[in-house]
């Protein structure tokens, strides 16, 4: 498989997961970007898409904390990078947002006794969310020792 083939099946993958296509893309094109990034035309002539899907992908990907914007002195363009690191600082990023939507699941599941395997769903997902709250950032922690 080539590393093109393999770029776009990892897109497809975080597709499924939920990540919106474009921005997949993006981030795949740039985990193969040499040294010192890739500008929006360099991501758009590897893509075969508009500058304005790159655009807007880049944006979603900067929000997301996945990617970084490069200024090199005497060049007009700019270059966008892979953040080091994304993924995990996103996954410790989101802990304190797990245990509040555990806390959000358990009030509702206490409006809903009536109805016992309904609350038992909703106590176990509640349950899982503060494990993540707790596990992601020892999970990042450890990774980051390796």
């Amino acid at each position: 498989m080539s590393a093109q083939d393999a770029a776009d099946h990892a897109a497809a993958m975080l597709a499924d997961a939920g990540m919106p296509r474009m921005p997949a893309r993006v981030m795949m094109a740039l985990v193969g970007a040499p040294d010192g990034g890739l500008t929006a035309a360099d991501i758009g002539t590897r893509l075969g898409v508009s500058p304005a899907a790159v655009s807007g992908a880049v944006r979603y990907l900067q929000t997301a904390g996945f990617v970084r914007r490069l200024s090199r002195a005497g060049e007009r363009v700019a270059r966008y990078d892979l953040m080091a690191d994304g993924f995990g600082a996103l996954m410790t990023a989101n802990s304190p947002t797990y245990a509040r939507l555990g806390d959000f699941i358990d009030e509702i599941a206490d409006e809903n006794e009536g109805a016992p395997a309904s609350v038992a769903r909703a106590r176990d997902m509640a349950g899982f969310l503060r494990f993540l709250a707790i596990r992601m950032p020892e999970l990042v922690a450890e990774w980051r020792e390796r």
